[in-house]
């Protein structure tokens, strides 16, 4: 039952790093560039916090 939960952080992280991600594509779009990184920046920490955590739980060190 625990990889389920572990997984399903996973994915609601990396499902909000890719909503980020459309939000900066929409600020560059428009051309609101400060916004636009910031965005960026968000991107990167939901997406490198899903794949972090998934690595660990890939390679068993799950804090089991």
């Amino acid at each position: 039952m625990k990889g389920g939960k572990i997984m399903r952080h996973i994915y609601i992280r990396g499902f909000i790093g890719l909503i980020w991600l459309a939000a900066a594509i929409v600020c560059g779009v428009s051309g609101n560039f400060p916004m636009m990184g910031l965005y960026l920046v968000l991107t990167g920490v939901f997406l490198y916090s899903a794949y972090a955590t998934w690595k660990k739980e890939k390679d068993g060190k799950g804090g089991r």
